[in-house]
């Protein structure tokens, strides 16, 4: 017993010498690192070590990494995706955009895509929606990934119309999900196969993600540090919204425009990816990120992308906040939510020795998947970079702005009014002139203002008026655009058959009219003439170049229209009269109402001018509302003794009922008032009935998106029914709840004014 017990003692004891020494060996080791490194790793999460060499940063971008965070996002994404294909991506109207049969202009990015019959384009999106459906719940993820992923794009690049920056996103984070291991936690397929649950993913998985988002925030930013921001020409309408009401309380609308909106917007966006990287200054991005999102789902109308973005910024979180946040929970609720539990192991990541991070040996050798993990990262990132700035390369799609609008992130930087389109052909045989209505054959407005799209819109009306009995089609379009609040002017040269028309994607567009941006200063002198007129009198304004003219007619609705020239020299002609005037700078001339007229610019450089007018119908037709307005209040009120007339008295009810004979005036009046009652209405609804108005909206939405995808999958696995039977059940889809046609009070998404020619 003796010896034994002594043998027992000294073992103990040189462990416990052993583990000294070890613990000395470990704390000479961490001593030895410089304290540059412990400074980069607190404030960086990584050491500069990491990246002195190639192999060091393949095994930081494949550092185990906690999966929660990611899973959630995943989750999200899916989600919100698969709201978003009813109503944005147009699942909800989709047989009135790809109807078979319908004579239409399409814009696709590459002139052979085509959209399937209309049958075929609902089994498109019905795999689309799956692939969502299956991301969201992380179920057979990597074929999700590709359902979701290839239907998207293909809608995307069938149209380019609906392209727009956050369009372009969901398509990047569908690409992204793919390559990554997103089901590793709270999914399907980890509940199926263990060795998925709850196990480690690498880093690069959120680094990609993370640069995403960094990349439309800053790019953004630098995209607004163009004067027209800076000097806020670019959303000046933005602050009358109600949003904005408390800012108003201290500033004037012109301050909240400059300092609020636009400097506002130009700081978030310049600011908020270092904010969100950063633990320090991550709450304070995380506050103003979501304030900024919440308002951008209430100012303009763009789907999912304000709760995508939202759903993106926990990502600069520690990837177990979602653990810790669950452990703080009841236990009865953490049964139902994603696991507490430490994650484990993978084979996707490179796992450092205890005590040897610092030195970065490994205990598993780095492999091809970790190697190709860190160049995809890379190539992306490097890419995504780039893409902003390529319109050197793409140079036929350069407009007035550069690049195609939809992976440039230059939201919100430009605002475009059009004033006067004018689409005229000519019989290539015959010599036969004719004009178009704007926007004839297509569902879009955007073709305006693309060089691209008006290039297909050409080939394509030249094909359609074929069978018009025109031969050999020429296409002239006059379209007259004021970009940020400039002068009106035109885009295009109105003298070029766009249907011959040399255009590449690669160079140049011959055809395009420069931008005058030496007249930019005049914007301050043209606000302060709109300041100065009452308001029944409208002002537009028009730079012109040196050699052509514009056409004009007057309507007769259109009382006391001159023409005003500010700068330059111009020969004014009155069609009908056959009369000529010349004006010099500072002159100005009256315009018939009822005719056409021609304004030449004959001096050496770009005329300027503006038409001044009243609408005297419509000046009149208010003085008549508010005879009627005041007459009803006096009978009202018991000043009027007289009996009103049978045709007045519907002005007490506001009712048309059971009235035979009303005067046309009373029915404007009356349907006037009903508007205002039903938007006073609305901007006065409790919380409850605002909510209760969404959500049938809503439901509607996605009712009809059910009832054709139904149908259309009915026909093709039984074939069409009867013409009737397909009327009803189209019918019974269309079905809707009695809601007012009222335009929202909040609905204020930026559109393009169209204007009538004077």
């Amino acid at each position: 017993m003796g010896p034994g017990r002594v043998t027992a003692a000294g073992a103990q004891a040189a462990e416990t010498l052993a583990s000294q020494k070890k613990q000395s060996r470990e704390k000479k080791t961490q001593d030895a690192v410089p304290s540059h490194c412990n400074w980069t790793k607190s404030l960086l999460g990584f050491e500069s070590a990491d990246l002195s060499s190639w192999h060091g940063f393949v095994c930081l971008m494949n550092r185990p990494t906690d999966p929660a965070a990611l899973g959630v996002f995943r989750f999200l994404f899916g989600l919100l995706m698969a709201l978003d294909i009813p109503q944005e991506r147009g699942l909800s109207y989709l047989d009135h955009k790809y109807l078979d049969g319908l004579q239409v202009c399409r814009f696709p990015l590459f002139n052979f895509l085509e959209p399937l019959p209309l049958d075929w384009m609902y089994v498109v999106y019905v795999v689309m929606l799956l692939g969502a459906l299956g991301i969201m719940l992380g179920c057979f993820y990597r074929l999700s990934c590709l359902l979701f992923l290839l239907p998207y794009w293909y809608i995307f690049f069938l149209d380019k119309t609906i392209w727009n920056n956050h369009s372009y996103l969901y398509g990047l984070i569908g690409f992204q999900l793919t390559f990554m291991n997103a089901n590793r936690y709270w999914s399907i397929d980890g509940f199926w196969n263990p060795r998925k649950r709850n196990a480690h993913v690498p880093l690069w998985n959120y680094t990609m993600l993370r640069f995403q988002i960094f990349i439309v925030y800053f790019i953004a930013g630098i995209k607004k540090l163009d004067a027209d921001w800076v000097e806020g020409y670019s959303m000046g309408s933005l602050a009358k919204h109600w949003l904005f009401s408390p800012f108003r309380l201290v500033l004037s609308e012109e301050m909240t425009s400059l300092l609020v909106v636009h400097g506002g917007g130009l700081m978030l966006d310049l600011t908020a990816g270092f904010l969100l990287f950063f633990d320090a200054s991550r709450p304070f991005a995380l506050f103003f990120v979501s304030y900024f999102h919440c308002m951008n789902s209430q100012l303009f109308s763009i789907g999912m992308f304000s709760y995508t973005m939202l759903a993106t910024s926990p990502l600069f979180c520690y990837p177990d906040w979602p653990r810790r946040l669950t452990a703080k929970l009841p236990v009865f609720l953490q049964k139902f939510l994603p696991s507490t539990d430490p994650p484990q192991p993978s084979q996707e990541c490179v796992y450092r020795e205890a005590g040897q991070q610092r030195l970065g040996r490994t205990t598993r050798k780095v492999g091809l998947r970790h190697k190709l993990g860190a160049i995809f990262t890379v190539l992306y990132v490097v890419e995504q970079f780039f893409l902003p700035y390529s319109h050197c390369i793409t140079q036929g799609y350069n407009n007035w702005t550069n690049g195609l609008y939809g992976y440039s992130w230059d939201m919100m930087v430009h605002s475009r009014s059009h004033q006067h389109v004018k689409i005229t052909y000519r019989d290539g045989l015959t010599g036969d002139l004719g004009y178009l209505n704007p926007g004839v054959f297509t569902q879009s407005r955007r073709w305006k203002d693309h060089a691209d799209m008006l290039k297909q819109y050409a080939t394509c009306l030249s094909h359609l008026l074929q069978n018009y009995n025109i031969s050999q089609p020429e296409i002239y379009f006059d379209i007259w655009v004021s970009i940020n609040d400039r002068f009106q002017q035109r885009l295009f040269d109105p003298n070029v058959d766009i249907v011959r028309a040399e255009w590449s994607p690669f160079k140049k567009t011959p055809w395009l009219k420069p931008l005058m941006v030496d007249l930019s200063p005049w914007r301050t002198k043209l606000q302060e003439i709109e300041k100065s007129l009452d308001n029944q009198t409208e002002v537009v304004f028009i730079a012109d170049f040196p050699g052509l003219h514009l056409e004009n007619f007057v309507s007769e609705d259109l009382g006391n229209t001159s023409l005003h020239l500010l700068k330059g020299e111009v020969a004014v002609e009155i069609v009908n009269k056959q009369t000529n005037y010349t004006l010099q700078e500072g002159d100005r001339i009256q315009l018939p109402a009822g005719e056409y007229h021609k304004v030449f610019t004959v001096s050496q450089e770009p005329s300027c001018y503006m038409y001044i007018y009243v609408n005297t119908t419509e000046a009149a037709l208010e003085q008549k509302f508010t005879e009627l307005q005041e007459l009803r209040e006096k009978v009202q009120n018991g000043s009027e003794t007289e009996p009103l007339p049978p045709e007045l008295q519907p002005i007490l009810g506001s009712s048309l009922e059971n009235v035979t004979q009303t005067d046309p005036v009373v029915e404007a009046f009356l349907r006037r008032e009903r508007r205002m009652e039903e938007l006073q209405k609305r901007r006065n609804a409790t919380l409850g009935e605002r909510f209760h108005r969404f959500t049938t909206k809503k439901y509607f939405i996605f009712r009809r998106s059910l009832l054709m995808t139904w149908i259309s999958l009915r026909n093709l696995v039984l074939g069409r029914p009867s013409l009737d039977q397909l009327a009803q059940e189209v019918a019974y889809a269309n079905m809707q709840y009695d809601m007012d046609s009222t335009a929202s009070s909040r609905d204020t998404s930026p559109k393009e004014p169209e204007r009538s020619e004077l």
